[in-house]
C-alpha cells in the first residue's frame, strides 16, 4: 500500500480499504471511509477498468449493482436561508436562485454507483465526477446489465450522457420534456405546460402560465406548543 488510509473501526471494512488502496490509488482514485461505509472516487477515464476489477477480482467480487444515480452538487454546502437549527453543511436548502451556479464546475455533476459483494457480504460506493460542459461518462451496462434503466433515469433527470449505452432515452418524463428536472438550476414552475387538447386530440405544449414562487421552509422557534415542563401559554392566542 502506497498511502495511509483512514480506518473505520470495522475489521472487514478496514481490510477492504487496504485492498482498494493497493489496487486503485495508483489510478488516481480516492478512498473516503465515513459513517460505516467506504466511497471510492474514481477518475472518469478509469471507470470501466475499475468496475471490471471490482467485479472480477477475487478480493472484491462486487457482482451486484444495487443502484446508479446522478447527483448535482451545485451549491453543495451552501445554506440559502438563515437558521440556528439546521445544519450548515450538505445540499443547498433554499430556492433563491439569484446566487450564481457554476455550470462549468468539473465537480458539479457526478454518477454514484452502489455495489454489493454477496461472497464477502460488504458494500461499496463508487463516485465518478463528469467534467466538462456536457456531463458524460462511460456506460457500465456491459459490466452490470442492471445499470440499463438506472443510467436512463440519470440521463432523463440530470442530462448525464452514458457513452456506449444501448438505448439512451428518457424513461420517466415525456419525450418532448424540456430540460432536466433534477438539476439545481431547473425552475420550480418548469419550462412549459402540457395538456390534452380535445379538439386536436393530442397533447399540446404551452408557455408556463403560473408565476414563479419561492418555497422556503418555515422554522418554528419557541412555540408554546413545544414548551417542556408543562408551561402554560401566556395568552389565549397561544392556546
Amino acid at each position: 500500500m502506497t498511502e495511509q488510509v483512514s480506518t473505520i473501526g470495522d475489521a472487514r471494512l478496514d481490510l477492504l480499504a487496504e485492498q482498494l488502496a493497493e489496487h486503485f490509488l495508483e489510478r488516481g482514485c480516492t478512498i473516503l471511509p465515513a459513517l460505516g461505509e467506504i466511497t471510492l472516487v474514481v477518475p472518469s477515464e478509469h471507470l470501466l477498468g475499475t468496475a471490471i476489477t471490482l467485479r472480477d477480482q477475487e478480493a472484491f467480487r462486487f457482482e451486484v449493482l444495487i443502484d446508479v444515480c446522478g447527483v448535482d452538487y451545485a451549491a453543495y454546502g451552501r445554506s440559502e436561508w438563515a437558521t440556528e437549527t439546521a445544519t450548515s453543511t450538505g445540499f443547498g436548502r433554499g430556492v433563491e436562485r439569484d446566487r450564481p451556479i457554476a455550470c462549468e464546475d468539473p465537480e458539479r455533476f457526478a454518477v454514484v454507483y452502489h455495489l454489493l459483494s454477496l461472497k464477502h457480504n460488504r458494500r461499496l460506493r463508487l463516485r465518478v465526477y463528469t467534467p466538462g460542459p456536457q456531463p458524460t461518462v462511460d456506460s457500465v451496462v456491459e459490466i452490470w446489465s442492471g445499470a440499463n434503466w438506472f443510467e436512463r433515469e440519470a440521463f432523463d433527470l440530470y442530462g448525464i450522457l452514458f457513452r456506449g449505452h444501448p438505448d439512451l432515452r428518457r424513461i420517466l418524463s415525456d419525450y418532448g420534456f424540456v430540460g432536466y428536472p433534477f438539476r439545481k438550476d431547473f425552475p420550480l414552475i418548469g419550462q412549459v405546460e402540457m395538456r390534452y387538447d380535445p379538439e386536436q386530440q393530442r397533447v399540446v405544449y404551452e408557455p408556463v402560465s403560473i408565476e414563479p414562487r419561492t418555497l422556503v421552509p418555515k422554522v418554528i422557534r419557541e412555540d408554546s406548543r413545544y414548551l417542556r415542563g408543562g408551561a402554560e401559554p401566556t395568552d389565549a392566542s397561544d392556546a
